[in-house]
C-alpha cells in the first residue's frame, strides 16, 4: 500500500505538472489576446452581436487570434531563421534557468516517447517474485534487454532498466492494451492477459 500510494502520487504529479504549466501559460496568453481583440471587436461592431453559443464575441476573437498566432509561429519555427532565433533566445535568456530546461526536457521526452510508443513491445519483467509490465526498447549484444518500466497510473512515467533476457517474457498484446493496464492500475488485466504465460521462472 505504501509503494502504491507513493507511485500513484508521483505519477499524478508528473502528469499534472505539464498540464498546470500549459494552463498557466494559456491563461496569460488568453488575457493578452483578449486585450488585443477588444479594439478589433469595436472596429467591426461585433459588440452588437452579443454572444455566440453563450460565449462572448471578444473571447471568440481572442481564441481565433491565439490559434492564428500559434499557426504562424509554427510556420516560422520550421524555417532556418526561426530555428536560429529560437536557439539564440534559449541560449541567451533561458539557458541559465534550470526550471526552463527541466520543463523543456520533460516536454521533449514525453513527445518522443508518445510518438515512438507504437514501436515498443509489451513485456513482463521479473519483479519481487512476480511480474511487472514493461516496454521493450532495445536488445543489447550481451543478451541483455533495455526495458522501460512504467509506474501506474502514468504509462509514460517510470524508469529505464536493464534485464538479462531470461527475466523478460514477451506479451502477446498491443501497446494500447499495455498502457491501458498501467493507466487503470491493473484493472482489466484478466481480459487483456487471458491465455498469457504467467508461470514463475526458476529462482
Amino acid at each position: 500500500m505504501k509503494q502504491f500510494l507513493k507511485t500513484t502520487i508521483i505519477g499524478g504529479a508528473l502528469f499534472l505538472l505539464p498540464v498546470a504549466l500549459v494552463l498557466l501559460i494559456l491563461g496569460h496568453a488568453m488575457r493578452i489576446a483578449v486585450k488585443a481583440a477588444l479594439p478589433v471587436s469595436h472596429l467591426l461592431h461585433f459588440d452588437e452581436v452579443g454572444k455566440i453559443a453563450g460565449v462572448g464575441i471578444v473571447t471568440v476573437l481572442a481564441v481565433v487570434l491565439l490559434v492564428l498566432v500559434s499557426f504562424l509561429a509554427g510556420v516560422v519555427a520550421r524555417t532556418r531563421v526561426g530555428a536560429n532565433v529560437s536557439a539564440w533566445f534559449e541560449n541567451s535568456f533561458l539557458g541559465g534557468m534550470p526550471q526552463y530546461q527541466m520543463v523543456k526536457s520533460m516536454a521533449q521526452g514525453l513527445a518522443q516517447a508518445e510518438s515512438a510508443s507504437d514501436d515498443f513491445k509489451p513485456v513482463l519483467v521479473r519483479a519481487e517474485g512476480g511480474w511487472q509490465i514493461g516496454y521493450l526498447l532495445e536488445t543489447l549484444d550481451n543478451n541483455w534487454m533495455v526495458v522501460f518500466v512504467p509506474q501506474a497510473p502514468t504509462p509514460l512515467a517510470g524508469n529505464v532498466r536493464y534485464y538479462p533476457a531470461e527475466l523478460v517474457r514477451p506479451l502477446d498484446i498491443t501497446m494500447l492494451q499495455a498502457r491501458a493496464i498501467v493507466k487503470n492500475i491493473g484493472i482489466g488485466s484478466a481480459a487483456a492477459l487471458q491465455g498469457q504465460d504467467l508461470r514463475r521462472l526458476p529462482a
